[in-house]
């Protein structure tokens, strides 16, 4: 099975917003229209894999974070990883991880003198987000020791929520010390 991690274009736009369709998600084709303006303008990076030329999944690395303790940071966020379901379980999204991660590190380097760069990620607490959870913590990923959040809003202490997909909690790594 011959894999490929490229940039989004904008003939991908449909076809992400059709396959996601095509299982019950609601992804807009503008939604990945509105991706790609802010890829063109630099403020996001979206990943698409393809296997033996189909769509498969993406991901994006968001330069700024909307979570206000990555972006006071200067921490860029890992964020909308998503794999069609029949592509699960073949590293599809390790292989988009690895192509953020490497982004990431790639434009600390371009911009700066070496020294610590950090990527940041958030995940959902209910049990589907179970896959997602293992395979940060397996990637070296630790929560950055804020708690929760909702909606990007630390939570404060005995604060009732909703555990939906705006409950995160927020994890970060050093890709380079």
């Amino acid at each position: 099975m011959s894999r490929v991690i490229r940039r989004l274009r904008s003939e991908d736009c449909a076809v992400i917003s059709s396959s996601f369709g095509a299982i019950g998600w609601n992804k807009p084709t503008s939604q990945y229209e509105a991706y790609l303006r802010e890829q063109d303008a630099g403020a996001r990076v979206v990943f698409v894999a393809e296997c033996d030329g189909v769509f498969a999944g993406y991901g994006c690395v968001l330069w700024e974070s909307t979570y206000q303790p990555f972006r006071d940071a200067g921490i860029p966020e890992i964020v909308d990883l998503n794999v069609l379901t029949q592509f699960r379980r073949i590293r599809i999204a390790s292989s988009i991880m690895d192509a953020a991660e490497a982004e990431i590190v790639q434009r600390a380097l371009k911009e700066r003198a070496p020294g610590t760069v950090i990527a940041g990620i958030a995940v959902g607490l209910y049990p589907d987000y179970g896959p997602a959870q293992r395979m940060y913590v397996r990637r070296g990923y630790v929560p950055d020791g804020r708690g929760v959040s909702y909606d990007g809003r630390v939570l404060a202490p005995l604060e009732a929520t909703v555990n939906d997909d705006a409950l995160n909690l927020h994890l970060t790594r050093t890709l380079l010390a």
